[in-house]
């Protein structure tokens, strides 16, 4: 095989593996613009609840329960898939930061994405892997598995202090207080002049609130790193296509160089087959 047709050849693998990229640039795409229809309602969600919260709090106060020795937990959401950069990279490191400001003593993780976990295999502070979600549909199996997790730790700890460490948008790198949930709520002005009409204790209510807080929120979480997942897959796929275009058009320039000379090489073949012949003697 010539030079020519091994460049020919690499080239078309390129383009090739160029369209494979491209496709999964596409649905990652694709994936964002449905995540953002999914995430606005999500957020909605959590605020709603955090205001009823402190419409709650404001005027119950004693209905947040005392502070308690509790097992720090952290949920760390990474990527089930690859071409996403640093991503899980990132979050673990953000994990050790978080752990030496908040000076936490022996905190257990629960690890979700097979590329993260992968990463802290020889972790003893894990206690949970857990597949993540490629695709917004898979979202509400992982929660079921993450609220089990919990509620198996619950039964042996009694009490949890919950952190969930996932990546945002331009935020970057996001820790985010949910259980015990809404301290952020307490010692703020009544948003209306009369207290909520309750049916049960205040400490009830709350209680209740909290299971559909920690519900939302883990969905926020889920949604909002899946979309910054995908973005970041966009984003590096779309280099990386960039950059076999480069490569390719590289190659053709030396495919159609090497034809060229390929081309003389031939001219010049037949002018020394005719100047042979035409100096060659008449019989």
């Amino acid at each position: 095989m010539t030079r020519r047709r091994k460049l020919e050849h690499h080239r078309q693998n390129l383009a090739e593996i160029r369209d494979i990229m491209n496709s999964m640039k596409t649905l990652a795409y694709m994936e964002t613009r449905k995540l953002t229809r999914f995430l606005d309602a999500q957020q909605a969600v959590v605020h709603g609840i955090e205001d009823v919260a402190t419409d709650l709090l404001s005027f119950y106060p004693e209905a947040m329960p005392e502070a308690k020795e509790t097992l720090p937990v952290y949920i760390l959401i990474g990527t089930e898939r690859g071409f996403c950069g640093d991503f899980n990279h990132a979050l673990l490191k953000h994990l050790e930061s978080a752990l030496q400001e908040q000076s936490q003593s022996n905190p257990v993780l629960i690890a979700i994405g097979r590329k993260l976990y992968t990463l802290l295999e020889m972790d003893e502070r894990i206690v949970a892997q857990i597949n993540g979600a490629s695709l917004v549909e898979e979202v509400a199996s992982v929660l079921i598995q993450v609220v089990s997790e919990l509620s198996s730790l619950q039964e042996r700890h009694r009490m949890l202090t919950v952190y969930g460490l996932y990546r945002g948008g331009e935020e970057g790198m996001i820790v985010k207080k949910l259980l015990p949930p809404f301290q952020h709520c307490q010692h703020q002005a009544p948003p209306f002049p009369h207290p909520p009409i309750l049916h049960q204790t205040p400490q009830e209510f709350l209680a209740e609130l909290t299971d559909y807080y920690l519900f939302a929120a883990l969905h926020e979480m889920l949604y909002t790193s899946l979309m910054a997942e995908n973005h970041q897959r966009v984003v590096h796929l779309e280099g990386a296509v960039k950059h076999l275009d480069d490569q390719s058009a590289g190659l053709a320039q030396q495919c159609n160089a090497l034809r060229q000379a390929e081309i003389i090489e031939e001219i010049e073949v037949i002018l020394l087959s005719a100047a042979s012949l035409d100096e060659s003697p008449t019989l």
